[in-house]
């Protein structure tokens, strides 16, 4: 690969980027070959430890399959009930089966399954997942640890550290049964997208603080796309500048999916 090659991909990322928001600015983007764990673009802050918020269905997708508590992409199809957070609106107030709970980011389905795991074993696994600080215990948050510690909460995560965890599903290196990697990668899976890749990930819609700020919101999209042999780990963060619609994690995932062409055609396979 020609040097001049990988700063063009770079730049035509970084216009993408511009292009999605003019009231939104990049954070970090960190693309590494699952196979090495080499590094092959690394832009910004990716070390700085922020809110997860929805991108921590995939860690609790593997805990719940692996503890029984889901069983595959379609049970259990649990109903809504009053007094369910349902900020995502009419969608979250139907009944919801695993593979839906991922796609529409359904929050207090998240809740029924680590209410169901007990504090004690969503400790457990998060700390064998040695997922960014690992710290479920929300002290300082809205809500208890099981009801949303990955949200504006206790818990933190770096785009590295998401890079490394999404390496770890890719390996299997996990303490969580095959089944559990099979389910969670089913629910996971997006549309075809373009280039031929075959791209698994997650959203996330978070702020700095405490409570929710959507006038400087972060927008995750992490996860792991592969193309014939190759298999790509990523995460992706923006923060926005002022409220705006989409949410920030649509915005990230959207601006990712359209450069992941030109980036893993400016990365040689390693």
């Amino acid at each position: 690969m020609h040097l001049k090659h990988w700063h063009y991909a770079l730049f035509a990322f970084a216009g993408l980027l511009a292009a999605a928001s003019s009231h939104a600015h990049p954070v970090c983007t960190v693309v590494a070959d699952a196979a090495t764990g080499k590094l092959l673009v690394q832009q910004g802050d990716c070390s700085t430890r922020v809110t997860p918020a929805s991108t921590f269905k995939v860690a609790i997708g593997l805990m719940g399959f692996d503890a029984g508590v889901l069983k595959d992409e379609h049970t259990p199809t649990l109903e809504f009930h009053a007094g369910y957070p349902d900020w995502g609106g009419a969608p979250w107030r139907e009944p919801t089966d695993p593979a839906r709970w991922m796609r529409l980011s359904v929050f207090w389905y998240s809740e029924q399954v680590t209410q169901a795991l007990g504090q004690a074993r969503f400790q457990q696994y998060t700390s064998a997942f040695d997922y960014g600080n690992a710290d479920v215990t929300s002290k300082a948050g809205e809500l208890p640890g099981m009801m949303g510690a990955w949200v504006n909460s206790s818990l933190r995560i770096s785009p590295l550290e998401q890079v490394a965890f999404m390496r770890k599903i890719v390996q299997r290196t996990l303490p969580v049964s095959a089944h559990a990697y099979d389910m969670t990668a089913r629910i996971t899976l997006l549309d075809a997208q373009r280039g031929g890749w075959t791209v698994h990930g997650k959203t996330g819609t978070g702020s700095p603080g405490i409570q929710y700020d959507a006038a400087h919101a972060y927008g995750w999209f992490v996860g792991w796309a592969t193309k014939g042999s190759r298999t790509l780990v990523f995460a992706n963060l923006i923060q926005d500048d002022e409220r705006q619609t989409p949410n920030a994690g649509l915005r990230s995932r959207d601006t990712f999916l359209a450069a992941l062409p030109t980036l893993a055609a400016a990365a040689p396979p390693q």
